[in-house]
């Protein structure tokens, strides 16, 4: 039987953050060191990459939590993510980061977006709808995890616009925003309330495990 997703369950000492990507790295540490735990992670203990052979984000966050806890015994923390594109029946998606090659060229990737977009004929702002989601999890050793999803709406645009945060940024405009997530500070993406509305589909799916996992709240 599954784990009961209900059952929350305080997350305190050390945790491994079970990620490679600098990027991604950079903004779960801001987003745990308030609250008082260890971090370390799986980059820093040399840990390898596993397969990510799920067919969901969830699954994959799944994947690199329970891989970095079963070989440290520490509770672990994963995220998975991506952008998803509506014209393109949803790609980049799970081949978000593959879409930039071995040698993680945004710039490339970006550009292949536009591409495809082009290809089938989506021009205008409607028709270059868009979403990150992320898809959190944290694992416990004893086998216990707990699962969270933030999504962020908005469209592609082109050319990119700014050169903040990392991946495929400069060119998605968020609903509601005049300027694209490049174009925004680390603060004005992640920062909680009351500092900040947690804008990013990071940061609102870590509301949710903030709340669950550390009791915080943010009426």
């Amino acid at each position: 039987m599954d784990e009961d997703r209900h059952a929350h369950r305080r997350l305190i000492g050390k945790v491994v953050i079970a990620t490679h990507n600098p990027g991604k790295l950079i903004e779960m540490r801001g987003l745990m060191e308030p609250y008082g735990v260890e971090l370390v992670s799986a980059g820093d203990l040399g840990l390898p990459e596993p397969e990510e052979t799920g067919l969901t984000f969830e699954e994959n966050a799944r994947i690199k939590a329970r891989a970095a806890c079963e070989a440290t015994g520490l509770p672990a923390f994963a995220d998975d993510s991506g952008l998803c594109v509506e014209a393109l029946g949803g790609a980049p998606g799970l081949f978000t980061a593959r879409w930039a090659g071995p040698d993680r060229d945004w710039g490339h990737a970006m550009a292949r977006v536009e591409e495809e977009l082009r290809k089938v004929d989506a021009l205008d702002s409607a028709q270059r709808r868009a979403y990150f989601i992320s898809a959190l999890c944290v694992a416990w050793p004893d086998g216990h995890v707990e699962d969270f999803e933030g999504v962020v709406s908005g469209e592609m645009i082109w050319p990119p616009r700014g050169d903040s945060g990392h991946g495929y940024d400069p060119m998605f405009l968020p609903d509601g925003s005049s300027r694209t997530f490049g174009e925004m500070t680390g603060e004005e993406k992640h920062a909680m309330p009351p500092l900040g509305r947690g804008g990013s589909h990071r940061a609102r799916a870590f509301i949710k495990l903030a709340e669950a996992c550390f009791g915080a709240r943010f009426d």
